[in-house]
C-alpha cells in the first residue's frame, strides 16, 4: 500500500513543483509581462514633469536591468531574492523588504484576531450538535460561509461605523481599528468551520463506538471530546483553506478599512505599477498560503498518528441541509424580478439634477453620485457579472472533464491553485494585462477548476470500475467506444449540474474583483464596482450601497439554498469527499 501511495504522489508532486515554477516565474516576469513600460513608469514616478525621451528611458532601462532581455531580468531577480533582496520601491525608492514585513505583521495580526472570531462562531455552531447529537444551525452556517468578506466589511463599516459611531471606520491606531475589520473576516471563516464540523459530527456520533461508549456510561463530555478528535483529521486540509480564505479576503477588508496590510500593500502596488513592491507582496501572501498549506498536513498527520497515516481516514457522508424549495424559488423571483427591471432602463443616462435622490416613482432604488439610477446599473450589471460567470462556468467544466481523466497530474496543480485566493491571481493579471472584464475572469477561472475536476476524477474512477464496462471489453467494445459511450456521458452530467451550482459562487468572486477595482472599468454597471463607487458617499445616500450589498448577499443566499436543495434532492450516495474540497474565497 504505501509503494502505491509513493507511486500516486509522484506525479502530484512533479505537477506541484512546475506549477509553482510557473508562478514564481510570472512575478518574476512581472516587469517584462506588464502592458505598460516599466521604464516610462519609473521616470514618471521620479519625475512627472521630465519629458520621457528616448535617452533618459534607456538610462532607466539599464539601472533597472531591463535592456538584457527577459530570462536576464528573471536570473537576476531571483539571485537577488536567494539573497533576501526584495529590490527598491519604483514609486517611493524605499527598500521593499521594510514594506513588506510592515504590511505582513499588520495582516497577521489581523488574521489572528479573525481566527479567534471565527473560533468563537464555529464553536457556537458545534456546540448543540454535541449537546442534541444533530445539526441544528447547518442552514445559517452555509449562508454565513457564503457572505462575501467585503460585503461584510462595507455593511459593517456603514451600521456600526458610520449609523452608530461604535466604531472607527479607518486606520491601524488601536485595538479598536480593529473590531470590525476581524468581525468581516471571521464570520465567514467561522460559518465555513461550523459548518464542517456540524455537518461531521452527527455521523460521528452515531457509529457503533459511540453507541458502545454510551452504553457503559461514559460521559458525555469525554464522548463529546473523541468525537471531536475522530472528526477533524479529514478536516484539517479544509481548515488549512479557510487561513489561505483569510489571507485573499484581507485584500478587500484591509481596503475597506484603510489597514496598511500586506494585501492593501499588494493592492496599491498593482493599481501604481510599483512592480518590485508587488512582487514582493505577492511573494508573501503566496508563502503564506503554502506555510499554512503544510501546516494543516503536519496537523493532520499528528492527529492521525503513526497507525493511521497512511490510511484513507474518510468521514461518514454527512447528513444533507434541510431547505425548503419556496426559499431558492423566492430569491430568485426576487433577484429575476429586480434584474428585468433594470433591464428596461438606461444605466447611463446622467441626470445632474437627481444625484443622490433618494427612492421615488422615477428611481425606485434612487440615483447615485452622477445621478444615474442605480436600479437600471443593478439590472444591467447583473446581464454582465452573470454572462461573464457562465464563461468562466462553461471553461472550469471543460478543463475539469479534461484534467479528471488525470489525476494524479491535477492533484499537484489544484494544490497549487487551492493555495491562491482569487483575488491574488487578480492582482497578477490585472498588473500583466490590465484591469479588465477579461483579466478579472481569467483570474478566477485559473483558480475555480480544482473542485470540478476532483469531482469529475472522483466519477470517472466509479465509472471505469464498474461490472457493465468490463461486460463492454469482454466483448470486444475498443477504448474510445467506452469512452465516448460510457464513461464521459456518465461523468459529464453530474460535473455540468456541479458547475451550475458553483456559477452564483463566482458572480460573487468576479464581484469582488470589481469591487477593489481589478475587473470592468469605471462606468460600467458592475454589481461589485458599484458598491465601491458608493462607499465615497455612503453617509449622504446609504440607498446606493445598500442596493447592490442586498442584491450581492441575496445572490449567496441563492447559491446556498440551491446547492442544498440540490443535495437534498439527490439519491444514492453522496458525492465524494474530494468533490466537496473548494476554496472558501467565494468561488
Amino acid at each position: 500500500m504505501k509503494a502505491r501511495t509513493r507511486r500516486s504522489a509522484g506525479p502530484a508532486a512533479l505537477t506541484r513543483l512546475l506549477c509553482l515554477a510557473a508562478v514564481l516565474t510570472a512575478v518574476g516576469l512581472l516587469p517584462w509581462l506588464s502592458g505598460r513600460d516599466p521604464a516610462l513608469a519609473l521616470l514618471r514616478a521620479r519625475s512627472a514633469e521630465q519629458d520621457p525621451t528616448e535617452e533618459a528611458l534607456d538610462s532607466v532601462r539599464r539601472d533597472l536591468g531591463l535592456d538584457a532581455g527577459p530570462l536576464s531580468l528573471l536570473g537576476g531577480w531571483a539571485a537577488d531574492l536567494l539573497r533576501g533582496d526584495l529590490g527598491t520601491s519604483w514609486v517611493s525608492g524605499a527598500e521593499v523588504l521594510p514594506s513588506v514585513v510592515f504590511g505582513l505583521q499588520v495582516s497577521l495580526a489581523l488574521m489572528g484576531a479573525s481566527l479567534g472570531v471565527a473560533l468563537l462562531l464555529a464553536c457556537a455552531l458545534v456546540a448543540p450538535v454535541l449537546v442534541r447529537g444533530r445539526a441544528s444551525a447547518g442552514a445559517w452556517a452555509a449562508m454565513l460561509a457564503a457572505v462575501p468578506e467585503f460585503l461584510l466589511a462595507t455593511v459593517a463599516l456603514l451600521v456600526f461605523g458610520v449609523w452608530l459611531g461604535w466604531l472607527p471606520t479607518s486606520g491601524w491606531a488601536g485595538p479598536e481599528n480593529m473590531v470590525l475589520p476581524a468581525v468581516a473576516l471571521g464570520i465567514p471563516a467561522g460559518g465555513l468551520l461550523g459548518r464542517l464540523v456540524a455537518d461531521a459530527l452527527p455521523a460521528v456520533l452515531d457509529e457503533r463506538w459511540a453507541e458502545l461508549w454510551r452504553g457503559a456510561g461514559v460521559s458525555r463530555a469525554r464522548i463529546a471530546g473523541a468525537a471531536l478528535r475522530r472528526a477533524l483529521p479529514p478536516l484539517v486540509p479544509q481548515f488549512g483553506m479557510v487561513a489561505v480564505g483569510l489571507a485573499g479576503g484581507a485584500v478587500a477588508v484591509e481596503t475597506v478599512f484603510a489597514v496598511p496590510g500586506i494585501g492593501r500593500t499588494a493592492l496599491g502596488a498593482a493599481k501604481s505599477q510599483d512592480l518590485p513592491l508587488l512582487q514582493g507582496s505577492v511573494l508573501t501572501l503566496l508563502a503564506l498560503g503554502l506555510v499554512t498549506g503544510a501546516l494543516a498536513a503536519l496537523v493532520r498527520r499528528r492527529l492521525l498518528g503513526p497507525a493511521l497515516r497512511d490510511a484513507s481516514l474518510a468521514l461518514p457522508p454527512a447528513r444533507p441541509v434541510r431547505v425548503r424549495p419556496a426559499i431558492p424559488l423566492s430569491l430568485f423571483t426576487v433577484l429575476a424580478v429586480t434584474i428585468g427591471w433594470g433591464l428596461l432602463r438606461d444605466p447611463y443616462a446622467v441626470h445632474t439634477e437627481a444625484r443622490l435622490a433618494a427612492p421615488s416613482v422615477a428611481h425606485p432604488l434612487g440615483t447615485d453620485g452622477l445621478g444615474r439610477d442605480v436600479l437600471a446599473r443593478l439590472g444591467h450589471g447583473a446581464a454582465a457579472t452573470v454572462g461573464t460567470a457562465a464563461a468562466v462556468c462553461l471553461l472550469s467544466l471543460l478543463v475539469a472533464l479534461a484534467l479528471g481523466f488525470l489525476p494524479r497530474v491535477a492533484g499537484g496543480a489544484a494544490d497549487i491553485a487551492n493555495a491562491l485566493p482569487p483575488v491574488i491571481v487578480g492582482i497578477l493579471v490585472a498588473a500583466a494585462v490590465g484591469p479588465g472584464t477579461g483579466g478579472a475572469a481569467l483570474a478566477v477561472a485559473l483558480i475555480s477548476w480544482p473542485a470540478l475536476s476532483a469531482h469529475a476524477a472522483a466519477l470517472v474512477r466509479e465509472v471505469r470500475a464498474s461490472a457493465f464496462l468490463t461486460a463492454q471489453r469482454a466483448i470486444g467494445a475498443s477504448p474510445l467506444w467506452i469512452l465516448t459511450r460510457h464513461v464521459l456521458p456518465s461523468v459529464a452530467g453530474p460535473v455540468a449540474r456541479h458547475a451550475l451550482l458553483r456559477l452564483p459562487g463566482i458572480a460573487l468572486a468576479l464581484a469582488s474583483l470589481g469591487f477593489l477595482g481589478l475587473g470592468a472599468p469605471p462606468p460600467a454597471p458592475e454589481w461589485g464596482l458599484l458598491l465601491d463607487e458608493s462607499r465615497a458617499y455612503v453617509e449622504r445616500a446609504p440607498w446606493a450601497a445598500l442596493a447592490p450589498a442586498v442584491a450581492l448577499a441575496l445572490l449567496a443566499g441563492l447559491a446556498v439554498s440551491g446547492a442544498a436543495l440540490a443535495r437534498g434532492r439527490r439519491t444514492g450516495r453522496p458525492a465524494p469527499a474530494p468533490a466537496r474540497k473548494e476554496n472558501p474565497v467565494g468561488v
